[in-house]
C-alpha cells in the first residue's frame, strides 16, 4: 500500500525537480545529503563537451522567483461543467475550454497531455502600458520563505514580493508572469511540435531572450513579420505601427521540414506550353551559380535534342551530376523552349509530383492573412455587437495551423481571448475533413461595465470565449451541411482547493486536501476529474461508474477510484467477484481517498489485494490519498 499527499510542494524549490533529473541520471555526481557536486559532474562530461566558464545568459529580477513558480504544484482542483458536457452536441467531443488561471491549468495538464501537444499558439499581454496588463499572483511568501525556496537574498527576495504584491507591469514582471508559462508548455509539447506567440515591439526583443533559453536558441524557426494594417494613424507623433510579430519554435530537432500547403497564386505559375501528358508544370534554370572553376565535376558538354547543337557553358556550371543529367534526359523533364530556341534547358517540376507544399516565408501580408480590423467587423458581426478588441484573424490562425499541424494533431491555446483559434481549427476541420483537437484555456477576467460586451451580458472574457465558440460552430454547419467534424466542446474550471484558507493563515506547502468527514457529491466529482488527470487520463477519457454492490466506484484508463464513503467488506468481496468473473473488468491500480475509509478497512483492502490470486492474474497495486 502507498500512501500520497497529492499536489505537496514541501521541500520543492527553485531548481529541485530539476536537480532530481540529473540524479536519475547521474547518481555518482550527488553526496550521501544529496548535494550535487557540480566539478564531479563537469568531470563526468568533459571528455563529451566543451566546458566554459562565460557564456552569455539572461537576467531580471524575478528570474529566481519564476523557475519556482515553474516547478510549484498546482494549488486548485479541477471541476467539470457537467450540464454544459451532458448536452447532445459535446458529450462525445474532443475539444476542450478550461477556465482559470492558465499557469495553473498548464500544471493540472502536465501529466495527462506531456509529449502530447502538436501545436501551441499564444497571443499574451502585449505589455503596452495600455493593454491592462499588471503582474498578478495569489501565491504569499514571507521574504524569508521566498529568500530560501528561490536560494536568493532576502534583500532580493522583498524586492521580488515588492512587485509581485502591488502588481507592476515592468519587464521584469512581465519575465517572471511568461516564463514559467513558457516552460511548462514546453512540456506538454510533442517532440516534433512547434509553438507560435503573437507579440509587438514592446517585449519582442525580451520574449525572443525568453525563447531562447527556455526552448533553445538552436530551436529557433522564424521571427514572422504579419502585417496587421494598412492604413497608418495621424495620431502618431512618430511611427505608425503596421506589423506585429510571431515568433516561432520547435521543440527539438524531431521537426525538421516545415511546409504549408500550395496556394493558388503559387499554382498559377504552373502551364502547359508543350502539351506534356504529365500536366501542368514549372520550371527552374539549370545553370549552377557556381563557376566551372569552382565546380569542375558539373562543367560537362549538352546537346540541344531538337537542334542537336553541343552546348558548354562559358563560364558556369550545371546544377546537376552528368549522371543526373542523364536521367533527367531519359525522363523528358529538359525543356529548352519552343522549336528549341532557349541557349541553355530548364527542369521541368510537375505539379502532380509536387506533394510537400511551399517553404514558408517570414513576412506574411495582409491580403493571405487578414487584418485585426477585419476579424473586428468579422467577431461582431458573429456575435451581434462589438466583445472584443484587437481580435486576431481566423485567416492568420488557418495559415499558422496549415503550416503547424495535420489532420489529427492537438492545438493547445492557453491564451484564448475572443476564441479564434477555436474557430480556426473547426473551420479547418471542416474544410479538409480533419480531426484535429483544441484545447483552450481563459481566465474569467472581468469585463468593463461601461463596455458593450459588459452590456451584451458578457461579464467575463471567458463568457466571450464560450460564446465565439457556439456561435462558430452554429455558422460552420450552416455554411458546411455536409461536414462530419468535431464542433462541441467540453468545459471544465479550475476551483479552489476545499481546504482554502485566509490569507493570513496562508501556508506555501499547505497543498493537501482536509481532514474532512465527508464530501459533497460535487466535490467528489471534482477530486476524481483533478485526480485522474493527474493519473495522466485526457480530461475527454471515459469514465466508467463501477456498482460494487450499492458502493459506486469510477473505472478510468485502468484506475479504480474508491472515493465515496462506506466502503466496506461486502463491497470489497464484490470487487474481488468482478474481478474473476466480468472479462472487461481489468484495473490495474485501486486508488483511495484516505478521509473516506477507515485505516482498518484500508488494511483489509491493502490484505486482499495483495494475497488473493485473481484469475486473470492482474497486479494490482493500493494507492491511498490524503
Amino acid at each position: 500500500m502507498i500512501t500520497e499527499t497529492l499536489f505537496n510542494a514541501e521541500n520543492i524549490t527553485a531548481n529541485s525537480p530539476q536537480l532530481e533529473q540529473l540524479k536519475q541520471l547521474f547518481p555518482n555526481c550527488f553526496d550521501t545529503s544529496g548535494h550535487f557536486l557540480l566539478e564531479k559532474f563537469q568531470a563526468e562530461i568533459a571528455q563529451h563537451t566543451d566546458i566554459s566558464h562565460e557564456f552569455y545568459s539572461m537576467n531580471w529580477l524575478g528570474k529566481s522567483y519564476a523557475k519556482l513558480l515553474r516547478n510549484l504544484p498546482p494549488e486548485t482542483l479541477l471541476a467539470e461543467d457537467v450540464e454544459h458536457n451532458s448536452k447532445e452536441e459535446n458529450a462525445h467531443s474532443q475539444n476542450v475550454l478550461i477556465q482559470g488561471d492558465n499557469l495553473e491549468v498548464l500544471k493540472h495538464l502536465k501529466n495527462a497531455y506531456r509529449n502530447s501537444v502538436k501545436m501551441i499558439y499564444i497571443d499574451p499581454p502585449y505589455n503596452t502600458g495600455s493593454d491592462g496588463f499588471v503582474y498578478q499572483d495569489d501565491r504569499k511568501f514571507t521574504p524569508e520563505q521566498l529568500a530560501t525556496l528561490a536560494n536568493i537574498t532576502q534583500e532580493e527576495a522583498e524586492r521580488i514580493l515588492n512587485f509581485t504584491d502591488k502588481g507592476s507591469n515592468s519587464h521584469s514582471a512581465w519575465l517572471t508572469f511568461m516564463y514559467p508559462r513558457l516552460y511548462v508548455a514546453r512540456e506538454l509539447l510533442k517532440e516534433d511540435g512547434v509553438i507560435f506567440i503573437s507579440i509587438d515591439d514592446n517585449e519582442v526583443a525580451q520574449l525572443k531572450l525568453l525563447c531562447d533559453e527556455v526552448f533553445g536558441e538552436g530551436n529557433f524557426l522564424a521571427s514572422i513579420v504579419w502585417e496587421k494594417r494598412f492604413t497608418r494613424s495621424n495620431n502618431s507623433k512618430t511611427f505608425a505601427t503596421l506589423v506585429e510579430h510571431i515568433l516561432c519554435y520547435r521543440k527539438s530537432d524531431r521537426l525538421d521540414i516545415i511546409r504549408e500547403p500550395r496556394n493558388e497564386k503559387a499554382n498559377s505559375t504552373f502551364s502547359n506550353p508543350d502539351d506534356d501528358i504529365r500536366g501542368v508544370w514549372t520550371s527552374v534554370s539549370y545553370v549552377n551559380p557556381a563557376t566551372k572553376e569552382q565546380r569542375p565535376n558539373l562543367h560537362y558538354p549538352l546537346q540541344n535534342p531538337i537542334t542537336n547543337e553541343i552546348i558548354i557553358h562559358p563560364t558556369h556550371a550545371w546544377k546537376y551530376e552528368k549522371k543526373v543529367y542523364e536521367s533527367h534526359l531519359l525522363e523528358d523533364k529538359l525543356y529548352w523552349g519552343k522549336d528549341g530556341q532557349n541557349k541553355y534547358p530548364r527542369l521541368k517540376l510537375f505539379l502532380s509530383e509536387l506533394d510537400d507544399g511551399m517553404v514558408p516565408v517570414n513576412f506574411w501580408s495582409r491580403e493571405t492573412t487578414g487584418t485585426t480590423d477585419e476579424a473586428s467587423k468579422s467577431l461582431q458581426e458573429l456575435m451581434d455587437t462589438k466583445v472584443f478588441d484587437f481580435p486576431k484573424p481566423i485567416g492568420l490562425i488557418l495559415r499558422i495551423l496549415r503550416i503547424g499541424t495535420k489532420s489529427d494533431d492537438l492545438i493547445l491555446d492557453f491564451f484564448a481571448g475572443s476564441g479564434t483559434t477555436a474557430h480556426a481549427v473547426m473551420q479547418l476541420n471542416a474544410e479538409d475533413g480533419g480531426n484535429r483537437q483544441f484545447i483552450l484555456v481563459q481566465l474569467p477576467e472581468q469585463t468593463d461595465p461601461k463596455s458593450e460586451a459588459y452590456k451584451a451580458g458578457y461579464k467575463t472574457i471567458f463568457e466571450i470565449t464560450k460564446a465565439r465558440i457556439e456561435k462558430s460552430a452554429v455558422k460552420i454547419r450552416e455554411e458546411n451541411p455536409n461536414a462530419s467534424g468535431d464542433l462541441g466542446f467540453k468545459i471544465y474550471q479550475t476551483t479552489d482547493n476545499f481546504n482554502a484558507v485566509a490569507e493570513d493563515e496562508f501556508n506555501p506547502n499547505q497543498a493537501q486536501l482536509p481532514n474532512l468527514t465527508s464530501l459533497t457529491e460535487s466535490q467528489i466529482q471534482t477530486l476524481l476529474t483533478t485526480w485522474r488527470v493527474y493519473d495522466g487520463a485526457k480530461l475527454t477519457e471515459i469514465v466508467q461508474a463501477v456498482d460494487l454492490g450499492g458502493y459506486i466506484a469510477y473505472l478510468c484508463d485502468k484506475r479504480l477510484y474508491l472515493l465515496h464513503e462506506h466502503f466496506n467488506s461486502q463491497h470489497l468481496l464484490t470487487f474481488i467477484q468482478k474481478l474473476d468473473n466480468d472479462t472487461a473488468f481489468n484495473p490495474n491500480r485501486v486508488i483511495v481517498f484516505g478521509n473516506h475509509m477507515e485505516s482498518a478497512m484500508q488494511q483489509e483492502l491493502n490484505q486482499a489485494l495483495t494475497s488473493y490470486g485473481n484469475r486473470k492474474n492482474i497486479s494490482l497495486s493500493l494507492i491511498v490519498r490524503a
